[in-house]
């Protein structure tokens, strides 16, 4: 890294010492970016700085919180009803969880669609994938501190699963619970894990945009960068359609903050916990709703795996299955946009995510059962089968050479047509 020759004295004599001025120069505004890209690549930016609302407002929370079984929901009431601005930190900090995992499942599917995982950003898809990982279990966790009754009960019911597993699985759930039984020791245990966790969220996407900046950016055309031609400087450019994002994404985001801040929360959770009685339904955050429609669609034995373990192994294979993504897909052509047949399996597995999520939600019974088994399957099935399958025996459709090419190519196209057309 050549270090910049900056007129400001002070800057030139920190940036000297430690080149942290270059540094930013060269990776926030000269940095080469494809010229292509749409607002479908915002969404990383917005991940990020939803990120740090969650870790500031969460502080914020930490310093009036009691972690104590007898302590923790009045706590909670306090903070809203007391502490100044407190409703404010903490329906940010709600809501905002909602808006991180929304923006996240977006940028997922949209490197799903444009093939963002392949060759040579498998390690920046890999690291996304851990990212993932952390904040469920960053949101479960917190999703307890409120020591209501649906954090009651969520809690026992998926630290229970643990059990499931042959020989150490009733180890980790007495681990877990640091006794016997969902208490005040799982709440502290929870409570440090829900604290420490973001900051090694923040490190894994420290590596996942170290591993950005080495490979670059794709691109709707999922084509390499061919020289300067195809690229243009971050800033002013994609700084200013990302704020223009952010600046849509905050309409949508502070409307639940002020005006619906309940929106995605459970009626049962306004309830003190009572281990002496169960709610009539209990479901987690709609974010984790098809991964626990996954968990439930096996209702049988197989040999002599229990129903409960296979659900166990279904549920963390639906995520750990992207890890392999890289490799499961065949096709030379990243983008969907060109991948015809890929293109129709793709929109087919959005439904099938949602449809998982709208099963997650319903009890597990009548015809729910069998629609979140077919749901589950064809989710297993587009990665083991529908993928390997269509990047073998699909025909794409011509790709660019280059970005700076297609862009020209569709310039000389609109010439044309405007030539083409009759004058007024």
């Amino acid at each position: 890294m050549q270090a910049k020759t900056w007129s400001n004295p002070l800057v030139r004599w920190i940036d000297d010492r430690m080149p942290v001025f270059t540094l930013m120069q060269e990776h926030l505004v000269d940095y080469p970016t494809p010229k292509n890209l749409n607002y479908w690549w915002n969404f990383g930016s917005l991940a990020g700085i939803v990120l740090v609302v969650m870790i500031a407002t969460g502080v914020f929370l930490a310093m009036h919180y009691t972690p104590h079984v007898d302590y923790a929901f009045e706590s909670v009431e306090r903070i809203v009803r007391d502490v100044n601005y407190g409703w404010l930190m903490r329906y940010l900090h709600v809501n905002g969880a909602s808006m991180f995992f929304l923006v996240v499942y977006i940028h997922i599917f949209r490197g799903l669609y444009y093939g963002s995982y392949k060759a040579p950003r498998e390690l920046l898809w890999i690291l996304g994938v851990l990212i993932l990982l952390a904040m469920m279990a960053t949101a479960f966790m917190g999703y307890v501190l409120p020591w209501g009754q649906m954090s009651y009960w969520a809690a026992t019911v998926i630290t229970n699963l643990f059990s499931a597993i042959p020989l150490v699985g009733e180890s980790i759930v007495t681990w877990l619970w640091g006794g016997f039984t969902v208490e005040n020791p799982t709440l502290n245990r929870f409570y440090a894990f829900h604290y420490l966790l973001p900051f090694i969220l923040f490190a894994l996407v420290f590596l996942h945009l170290w591993a950005l900046h080495t490979k670059k950016s794709n691109n709707p055309l999922g084509v390499d960068i061919k020289g300067p031609q195809d690229t243009i400087p971050f800033t002013p450019y994609y700084t200013m359609k990302d704020m223009f994002g952010l600046g849509v994404f905050l309409i949508f985001y502070l409307y639940f903050v002020f005006f619906a801040p309940d929106f995605f929360g459970e009626p049962d959770n306004c309830i003190k916990a009572n281990p002496l009685q169960t709610p009539a339904h209990i479901v987690p955050e709609w974010y984790f709703l098809p991964y626990y429609a996954i968990l439930r669609a096996i209702t049988f034995d197989i040999w002599f795996i229990s129903a409960k373990l296979i659900g166990v192994i279904l549920m963390f294979g639906s995520i750990l299955i992207l890890l392999f993504l890289p490799w499961l897909d065949r096709s030379k052509v990243r983008s969907g946009r060109f991948r015809p047949i890929y293109k129709q399996f793709f929109w087919i597995f959005i439904a099938d995510c949602i449809l998982l999520g709208y099963i997650g939600g319903k009890p597990a019974e009548g015809h729910f059962i069998w629609i979140g088994q077919l749901a589950t399957a064809y989710y297993f099935a587009f990665f083991l089968v529908i993928i390997p399958i269509v990047s073998l025996i699909e025909r794409p459709r011509p790709v660019p050479e280059s970005i700076s090419a297609a862009v020209t190519k569709g310039k000389a196209a609109s010439g044309q047509a405007a030539a083409a057309a009759p004058a007024e």
